[in-house]
C-alpha cells in the first residue's frame, strides 16, 4: 500500500498544530493557507502564536533546517493540495457571527468549495472544525455533487481536542481519537493516519457524522458546567463564610466528580469554550432541542458574572469608592497560562473593566502582551511583574503563570504603595503572601 500523503487545510492554531504532528508520525505533508504572509512564517519554522514545542516540531520537518525530514511543505495553492493529497485535514476557523449566539461557517464552506473542483480522484476529506450538528451531512452531499470524483470524495469527521499550552502533546498522543464515518475505506484511511497513537494506546472510537459533531461540543460544554460549578459554589462560600478551595478539595476526592476544572475564580474565556457552548445553544434551537440546554445559559451567566465579581473584589479592596486615580496592578493577560492568547480572556477583561471606570491600570504577562496591546491599546503595559506592581493600590492576579506563583512577595512589597493581593485564580499561597505582610483575599474564601 503506497504511504498516504496528508494536506492540511487552514494553518492557524490548530491547523499548524496538526501540519507538523502528522510530519511527525512520518506523513508528507502539505498545508494550505490562504494568508500568504502565514505561509511565509511557517516555511521559515515560525507560529504565528505562541505554544510550547511547536517552533521546534515545525524546524524538524520544514525543508532548509539542519536535520530536518524535509517532509512539511506549505502552499497557497488548491490545485497543488488536490494533486498531491489522499487525505485533506480541514482545519479553518469557525468563530461565533457577530451580533449572534450561532457559530460562523463562511471559513468551511469556503474551504470545502475551493477544494471541490480539484477533487479528481479517491480522497478523503476530514474535518477538524468544531461545527454545528449537521455540517457533515450537507458537505458531504456538497463534494458528492462537486467533486470530479463524485461519491470517491469521501467525507469524515474527526474533532480535534487539542488543550492550548499542549497541543504538541494532545496531537501526538491523544487521550481518544473520534472519527465520524460512512464506510469502511473511511475508517481504514483513519486508522492508518493515527496507527501510532492507536499503536500506544489511544482509544479509537468510530460513530457516525452527527455523534462525531457533538461529541467536541458537548465536551466543551461539560467542562464550562464544571468550572461555573465551582464558581456558584464560590458565590455560597462567600455568602456563608466557607472555603471553595477546600470545597473543591474535599468533593474532588469522589473519583466521579475528579478534581481537574474544579478550581474557583474569575472563569473561562478563550477562543473554545464560550463560543462552543453559545453556538451549541443556537444550533440546539433550530433542532427543536432548546429545552436541553437552557442550563447552559445559566453556566454563561455565572461565568461572565464573575468578571463583574472580581472588579467589585477590587473596588471593595480599595476602600469601596471610586477607582479614579487609583492604580491598580494585573498580572496576566492571557485566557490561561502557556498560550499567547487573549481572546475572550477574562483577564483582560476585568483590566478593562477597571481602567474604564477610571482606574490606572498596569498589566504584565508572560507571553500575551503584544496580543493584549492589539485588543486594549488603551491599558498600562509593564515589561516585568516587578515594574507592574510598582507603586500599586492593590494587585489583582489573573492568569495562573507559574512564573506568578514563584514570585518572591516581599520583593514585591518593596515596590507596591499597598500590599494588598487579590487572587483570581486560587493559585497563590496565601500562607506565603501573608508572611511577607500582605493582605491575601480570593473570590469564595473570606476566611481562608
Amino acid at each position: 500500500m503506497a504511504a498516504l500523503r496528508i494536506t492540511v487545510i487552514g494553518t492557524g492554531y490548530l491547523g499548524a498544530t496538526h501540519a507538523a504532528a502528522m510530519a511527525e508520525l512520518g506523513f508528507e505533508v502539505l498545508g494550505l493557507d490562504v494568508v500568504p504572509e502565514k505561509i511565509a512564517l511557517l516555511e521559515r519554522g515560525e507560529t504565528p502564536m505562541y505554544e510550547p514545542g511547536l517552533d521546534e516540531l515545525l524546524r524538524r520537518h520544514v525543508p532548509g533546517f539542519e536535520g530536518s525530514s524535509g517532509r512539511l511543505r506549505f502552499t497557497t495553492d488548491w490545485a497543488e493540495v488536490g494533486a498531491f493529497g489522499d487525505v485533506h485535514f480541514l482545519c479553518v476557523n469557525t468563530p461565533q457571527k457577530h451580533g449572534e449566539y450561532a457559530c460562523d461557517m463562511s471559513y468551511v464552506d469556503s474551504a470545502v468549495a475551493s477544494l471541490a473542483p480539484h477533487l479528481t480522484r479517491p480522497a478523503l476529506i476530514v474535518g477538524k472544525s468544531t461545527v454545528p450538528v449537521g455540517s457533515a451531512d450537507r458537505l458531504a452531499a456538497y463534494l458528492a455533487a462537486h467533486a470530479p470524483a463524485g461519491e470517491d470524495a469521501e467525507l469524515a469527521w474527526n474533532p480535534e481536542f487539542l488543550r492550548e499550552g499542549f497541543a504538541v502533546e494532545d496531537t501526538l498522543h491523544p487521550d481518544r481519537i473520534v472519527v465520524g464515518v460512512r464506510s469502511e475505506r473511511a475508517e481504514r484511511t483513519l486508522r492508518q493516519v493515527y496507527a501510532t497513537p492507536v499503536a500506544e494506546g489511544s482509544p479509537f472510537v468510530v460513530t457516525d457524522f452527527p455523534t462525531a459533531e457533538l461529541v467536541k461540543t458537548s465536551a466543551n460544554s461539560f467542562l464550562a458546567t464544571k468550572i461555573s460549578f465551582i464558581n456558584a459554589m464560590a458565590e455560597v462560600c462567600e455568602a456563608a463564610g466557607g472555603d471553595v478551595a477546600k470545597l473543591a478539595e474535599a468533593i474532588g476526592y469522589d473519583d466521579r466528580i475528579g478534581r481537574k476544572f474544579l478550581r474557583a475564580g474569575i472563569g473561562f474565556g478563550g477562543g473554545c469554550l464560550p463560543k462552543d457552548i453559545r453556538a451549541f445553544m443556537a444550533r440546539a434551537g433550530e433542532l427543536g432541542a432548546d429545552q436541553a440546554l437552557t442550563f447552559l445559559r445559566e453556566i454563561d451567566s455565572i461565568n461572565m458574572r464573575q468578571r463583574g465579581q472580581m472588579v467589585e473584589l477590587a473596588r471593595q479592596a480599595l476602600g469601596g469608592g471610586p477607582f479614579l486615580g487609583r492604580r491598580v496592578a494585573v498580572l496576566g493577560a492571557t485566557f490561561k497560562p502557556d498560550s499567547d492568547d487573549v481572546r475572550d480572556s477574562p483577564a483582560l477583561n476585568v483590566a478593562g473593566q477597571i481602567h474604564l471606570q477610571g482606574g490606572q491600570v498596569t498589566v504584565y504577562d508572560p507571553k500575551g502582551m503584544d496580543n493584549a496591546r492589539r485588543v486594549f491599546p488603551t491599558l498600562g503595559y509593564a515589561p516585568t511583574a516587578l515594574d507592574a506592581v510598582r507603586g500599586a493600590d492593590v494587585v489583582l492576579h489573573l492568569t495562573e503563570w507559574r512564573e506568578f506563583r514563584e514570585l518572591d512577595p516581599a520583593a514585591l512589597g518593596e515596590v507596591t504603595k499597598a500590599r494588598v493581593v487579590l487572587d483570581g485564580r486560587n493559585a497563590l499561597d496565601p500562607e506565603l503572601w501573608r508572611k511577607a505582610g500582605w493582605t491575601y483575599r480570593a473570590m469564595g474564601r473570606p476566611t481562608a
